[in-house]
Formats: C-alpha cells, structure tokens, sequence
C-alpha cells in the first residue's frame, strides 16, 4: 500500500517532466527546421515573397505559443486548459499561414473579391500576430497595433485632423494578411530573409566560442589601462554588438564578467552598470547587423546594404569615443588604475588561438565587398563559420588523439565517435538557438507591419508628417528633438526595431520635406529609436546592468543617460552637416566630411569634459567655461565659430596641462 501511494505521488511529477520532454522536442524539430530552411532560402533557391514570409511567420508564431505562456501564471510544465489552448494556437497558426502556400495562385486572381475562407482566415491570422505581439513584445504595442486598427475603421468618427472616409473589416483584415502591404510586408520580409541569417551567424559564433574570444581580445587590449575594466565593457560590447544587434541581450552577455570587474577595481556599482548599459545600447548602432536596422534602411532608402554600414560605422565610432572618453574621466577621477599585466590574457595568444573565429568576419566584409546580396553574405558567413569551428575542432581533436601517449594521470583522448557525435549536436544547438533568437525581431516586425499597413491604407503618414512641420515651424531642430521625445515614448513599449519602422512611417516624411536627404533622415530616426534603452523612466539596458551590478535601476538608469549623450548629439550633426557623406554614392574621402569627423569628436570630447568637469584634472570655473564654449563652437555648422570652439578647447587643455598643478584623484 505504501509503495502505491508513493507511485501516486510520484506520478504527476514523471508526467511533467514527459511532458517538458516533449514540448522541448517539438520546440526544437521546429526551431532547427526553420533555420534549416531560411538558410537554403538564402543561399540556394529563394521562394515568392508570401510564400517565404508566411511559413517564417507560421514557424515563428508557433515557437512563441510554445515557448512564452498566455501570462505569468500559467505554467507550460503541467497539463492545464491554457496549455491545451497554446497546442491549438499553434495549429492554427500552420493552418493559416498553409493557407496562404496552398491557395496563392487563387489569392492573386481573386484580389479585392474574397471569399468568406479568406475573411476568417484573414482575421484569425491578425488575432494570432496580436496574441504573439502581447506575449512577446507586451501589451503596449498591442494596444497601438489595435488602435491603428480602430482608426482605419472608425475614420469618419476622427477629428478633422485625422479624419478619412473608413474602412471594412473585410479590407482591413485582408490587406493585413493576404496581401504585402500589411504583416508580409517589408518589415517581415527584412526579418525573414537579411535579418534571421545574421541573427544565426551571431548563434553560430556565440555557441562555438565567438563571444568569450572577442570578450577575451577586448580584455586583452584594453586590461591594462586606466579603467581597464570598463574600457573592456566598451570594446567588448562593440565587438558583440556588432554581430548580434540586442542591447539587452550584450548587457546580459558582456556584463557578467565586466561588471563584477569593474565593481573590484573600484567603479561604483550603479557606474559599473551604466557603463555596460551605454556600451550596450552602441552594439545597435554598429554594423554590420545593427540590430536589423541595416536591413530595413536599405529596403526603405532603395540604397545598398554596403553603402549603408559604410555610411553607419564613422557615427558609431563616434558614438563609442564618446563613452570610452566618459569611461576614461571617470576612471582618472576616481584613480582607478589598470590590471597587471601578467593578469591579463596576451593579445598574441587569444588572437592565436581564436583565429577562427576571425576568419567568417573576414569572409564576411570580402562578400559584402564584393556585392553579393545580404541574404547571399549572411548564409556564406554561417556556412564559413560552421566549417572554421569544425576545422579548428577537428585540428585540436587529431593533435589529442594522435599526439603523444597519454601517461598516467592524463586523460584518454575523445573516440572519433563521440568527437562527431559533439559537433553534431553543437550545430543543432546552434541552429535551434538562432531561431529561438530571432523570435523577438520576427514578431515585432509582423506586430509593426499592422501598424504600417493601416498607416499606409488611411494616409496617416501625411497627416502625422504635417503636424511634426506645424509644431516645429519649419526648423530642423525642433523638428529632431519632437521626433526623439516620440521615440522616447515609443520605445518605453516597442523594440528597437518597431520603434524605427513607426518612426521612419510616421515622421520620417517631415524631415524629407525640411529637405534632410531621405538616407539622413533615416539614419537620424534610427538613432533616436534606440533612446530608450539608456533613458529614463524606462531603460532597459539600463535595468538589466543594474540587476547585474546590484544597484539601483533608476540611478544606473540616469548614470547611463549620462554616458549616451552621444546619442542624442551625432543625429543633430547629421542634419546639419556632411557627417554621412557628399554626393549621391555618399563619399566619405571628402573635405568637408573629414573636417566635420574632426571637429564634431573634438567638440564630442570636450562635451564630455565640461559635463564632468575634469579633462587632465578637475576643471576650474574659467576651464569649465572654454570647455563649454568648445562644446558649442566645435559642434555648431559654422566655419568661423569651429575656429572658435577650437581655440578656446585648445585653451582649455593648456590651462589644464600647466606646470604644478597636480592631478587629483576624485574619491567622492
């Protein structure tokens, strides 16, 4: 009788854990199938645009029923009424985007006359993208994707300022799903093609090692200066930020180790945070991925991939001597010296011995250089880096394995077996990690595909466009700084992503009418879209490198506002001077742009400066003033007020450098 109760006991528990089996199992047949086939659409034969975004969606959709439950309540580990009603989701969402593979030919012919099939599959399949949008993103974009849909219908009933004439439910819910000008539109399709094969690049080099080798250079170039630690975070998070495009997801990955380091060399830890946070928040503005935002402003500009991370990587350069300067001071302040060299791994070595890792980045620019396709540049990256991690594997196994006899005390060398059997199960890792990675990009991307649809549909576009120009008067300025502060809001709710394709639907016209060339414009919207990440109330890189430092979110928040000021001064240059480039090939090699590289990072450093007040030392009232007059000058489009901001900086630094005048460490 008892050995009955304990199996009664026990029984629930082993059903559980069963059912976790399989859900995990299905999770990943479904996951590495749909890498699979994003790789063999990218390099081998590619599919009519519906037909490719809507089984990338159907895939998506249904590993975000699986894997993100209803709420926070309902558990996925026990069989439950909300568990039974995820597996129907996930049916429903093959069966409606199936839909759309099977009857595509009688969806061309039978356009704008549908038949009621269409209707409900057509609003069932919006439903779905709003229920994954929640889960995924959260309610706050849901709530706009609804509203956006509200306003399409109810237009008669608007103000005069936005009124329009209305629309069915039938319009409404096909052109969201049987057409390309709703959630297959281009937003989906950037995720769906350029974004998902880099995103597994990314997934491939993190689960062979990639991330702990370029966290490793970065340490060792950076280890032994002042603030070594933190200039490390920088690096590091440029370095990561480059492949994998997540603010978020660098803080999570870098900060675990440069966090802890920085706290014991003796940053505090709500700076330690911040650091990592506005280091971060960069990874989104590096190419070559740019946390998708290369995709999409190459689709939205009609410009080259090439010519977009050309034009991209002088401002994020910028945008990182701007933190590494704030860094600096910091650490000057504090007296916080560099680690030892002997603590430090060897630049020599770790390069040495993750040259692999090395060589698909190389692949990589020579394709892009070359003027291979994105998709085509992405899937030769992931190809290149699964065969230079087998390479170097199967190197380090032979020399193991045939090397010299292990004695006693060694251990045996790994069967050929068992080393295939390893490798094999790390490409399924890495496969199934990409496309549980490209959940949040594909899903934000078919949630602002609503919203670009019924902009689109109802012409909101040139109304939000003629209100921006009404409230800024026409002034450029006035004009940035209102599409940042909407930004901000956004963001507070919208990934960075989202953020971008509101922004360039919404207000990206205004600046084209101010006469800001259209690759500008959306570089300044760009910029401004990733605010939020670094920006009170709501940062979430920030919050996330305060959990990670054990401070507090609010004042590692406005420490990191602090730090990413850059963000918000490079977009103003750009509109008003040649930063991106002269002429319609946007040519860097130019005089005016090079002169506006050198006076903007100039007037970049002494922003800096005259924030912290310290430069060499603690700045007194008169420094502190030059300082603040270079700021303005060097940064002001003028020639002659350039020549102003230079000489009081130039000014400054030599008051700063005057004999006898101690460097004093701040310890407060």
């Amino acid at each position: 009788m008892v050995d009955d109760n304990r199996h009664d006991a026990q029984a629930p528990g082993l059903r559980n854990e069963t059912l976790v089996a399989w859900t995990a199992k299905v999770v990943a047949v479904i996951a590495i199938s749909l890498s699979l086939y994003q790789l063999y659409t990218a390099g081998i034969a590619a599919l009519t645009a519906l037909v490719q975004r809507s089984i990338h969606l159907g895939a998506i959709l249904a590993l975000t029923f699986l894997l993100r439950p209803a709420f926070r309540g309902a558990r996925k580990d026990r069989f439950s009424i909300w568990l039974l009603i995820d597996g129907l989701l996930v049916l429903t969402a093959i069966a409606c985007t199936g839909y759309i593979c099977i009857n595509l030919t009688a969806i061309f012919e039978r356009q704008g006359d549908w038949l009621p099939a269409d209707l409900v599959v057509s609003v069932v399949g919006t439903l779905l993208v709003l229920e994954a949008c929640r889960r995924v993103i959260g309610i706050f974009m849901s709530v706009i994707c609804v509203t956006g849909i509200l306003y399409a219908m109810y237009g008669p009933y608007m103000p005069d300022l936005i009124i329009h004439k209305g629309y069915s439910i039938e319009r409404i819910a096909t052109t969201l799903w049987l057409t390309t000008e709703g959630i297959f539109g281009l937003p989906l399709g950037v995720a769906a093609t350029f974004v998902f094969v880099f995103v597994l690049f990314g997934a491939f080099l993190e689960t062979t090692g990639g991330g702990n080798f370029f966290i490793d250079l970065a340490y060792a170039l950076t280890g032994r200066f002042s603030g070594g630690p933190a200039k490390t975070s920088v690096v590091a998070s440029g370095f990561l930020g480059s492949i994998s495009g997540s603010a978020v997801g660098n803080v999570a990955a870098t900060g675990s180790f440069t966090i802890p380091m920085m706290k014991k060399v003796g940053y505090r830890p709500h700076v330690a945070g911040a650091i990592e946070a506005a280091a971060s928040t960069g990874g989104q503005l590096m190419p070559p991925i740019m946390g998708a935002g290369a995709f999409l402003m190459a689709e939205f500009t009609n410009t080259s991939y090439l010519t977009i991370i050309k034009v991209a990587l002088v401002p994020a350069i910028m945008y990182y001597l701007t933190v590494l300067v704030f860094v600096h001071i910091e650490a000057q302040k504090r007296g916080l010296l560099g680690q030892p060299r002997e603590k430090l791994p060897r630049a020599l070595k770790v390069i040495r011995n993750g040259l692999h890792f090395l060589v698909p980045v190389a692949i990589l620019i020579y394709v892009l250089l070359a003027n291979y396709s994105p998709m085509m540049a992405g899937f030769v990256a992931v190809m290149s880096t699964v065969l230079a991690s087998w390479t170097a594997n199967a190197v380090a196994w032979a020399r193991q394995a045939f090397g010299a006899p292990t004695g006693a005390g060694k251990s045996q060398p790994q069967r050929l077996g068992q080393f295939l059997n390893e490798e094999f199960q790390l490409l399924l890792r890495a496969l199934q990690r990409g496309a549980q990675n490209a959940i949040l990009v594909s899903v934000a991307c078919a949630a602002a595909g609503i919203i670009v649809g019924m902009v689109t549909l109802t012409g909101m576009g040139l109304k939000f466009s003629s209100l921006v120009l009404d409230l800024s008067f026409g002034i450029k300025a006035l004009a940035i700084l209102l599409i940042g502060l909407a930004s901000l809001v956004l963001g507070m709710g919208l990934p960075v992503t989202a953020s971008y394709i509101v922004l360039a639907t919404l207000a990206g016209p205004a600046l084209l009418d101010m006469g800001v060339p259209i690759m500008t414009a959306h570089m300044i919207v760009f910029w401004y879209s990733q605010d939020a990440n670094v920006t009170p109330p709501v940062s979430l890189a920030s919050f996330a490198g305060a959990g990670i430092a054990g401070a507090s979110p609010m004042r590692t928040a406005f420490t990191s506002w602090k730090l990413a000021k850059g963000i918000y001064i490079i977009p103003l240059i750009m509109a008003y001077r040649p930063l991106l480039g002269i002429g319609p090939n946007y040519e860097l090699l130019h005089w005016d742009v090079i002169f506006t590289m050198i006076t903007t990072t100039l007037g970049l450093v002494a922003f800096a400066a005259a924030i912290e007040r310290y430069l060499f030392r603690r700045a007194t009232v008169l420094e502190s003033i030059l300082l603040w007059i270079a700021t303005a000058g060097l940064l002001w489009p003028e020639g002659w007020v350039d020549a102003v901001g230079f000489v009081a900086l130039a000014a400054a630094v030599v008051l700063q450098r005057r004999p006898g005048k101690a460097v004093n460490a701040d310890k407060s």
